[in-house]
């Protein structure tokens, strides 16, 4: 479907389950050579069975985004292995639900550094080596909890912070990356089917209050946001840079 993208080289964060181990195998399909990395080798190392059964060319790369120095070294083994790196998907959350006013110092400081932090050393690092190709494609997973779209998500206000901070990290790095010839976009989605939404499923008060907020009446397939972070990825999206693209069912209109 996207020729242009085999044989190009991409690095997935979060990318052992839900959206960042389809976005891994969707870009795998496409003839991607694709580093699987997340804070255990051993599911990596699953998606990458999958990726080679398949038919495809994966490595599975243990890195907790928020350490400068995993992230380093992640970008380190990756060129080492493959040459280079065409793609960065920055996926890798957390999400934790709890209410403002019992919200720890430390619970913050946590979902800040992997949420956002985390995209900024990764983001860096993929840049540093892109600005030799003078090529690249930065693609940053947000959130319709992103602020600015006149809707609130209550106790997640350390989530909407860090998913916030992304959008604004990304308008700043298109101005600095585009002279280098690196593009980065935004994907923002709504309540897509992964483990990140179990606790919410376990509610079907909460289900049926947010489904009447959907349009679709639905919740999101990951394999739904894969399709348009391909064309992110892609150069079919070649005028895109600094965009972010909502992926909600209809949610932010409704």
């Amino acid at each position: 479907m996207y020729e242009d993208l085999k044989n190009k080289v991409a690095i997935v964060t979060g990318a052992r389950r839900g959206m960042g181990r389809t976005h891994a195998l969707k870009l795998a399909q496409e003839g991607v050579k694709v580093v699987v990395s997340d804070i255990s080798e051993e599911d990596c190392q699953k998606v990458v069975d999958e990726i080679k059964k398949a038919g495809g060319e994966g490595l599975a790369l243990k890195c907790d985004v928020s350490q400068k120095k995993e992230v380093d070294e992640l970008v380190k083994k990756t060129v080492d292995k493959f040459g280079k790196v065409d793609i960065l998907i920055n996926n890798a959350g957390i999400a934790q639900f709890k209410p403002f006013l019992e919200l720890t110092e430390e619970e913050w400081d946590r979902t800040l550094d992997i949420n956002l932090k985390g995209y900024f050393l990764c983001a860096q690092a993929v840049s540093k080596e892109m600005a030799k190709q003078k090529s690249g494609v930065i693609v940053n997973i947000a959130s319709v909890a992103m602020g600015q779209v006149g809707v609130g998500f209550p106790n997640v206000v350390h989530y909407c912070a860090s998913k916030g901070g992304i959008v604004a990290m990304t308008e700043a790095l298109v101005l600095e990356l585009a002279p280098l010839g690196i593009r980065v976009n935004v994907v923002s989605p709504g309540m897509i089917e992964t483990p990140m939404i179990d606790p919410i499923k376990q509610d079907p008060k909460m289900i049926e209050g947010l489904m009447s907020r959907v349009p679709l009446r639905r919740f999101g397939k990951p394999e739904e946001v894969s399709d348009l972070v391909l064309f992110l990825a892609s150069e079919a999206s070649s005028y895109m840079t600094g965009s972010a693209v909502v992926i909600d069912g209809g949610w932010l209109s409704g």
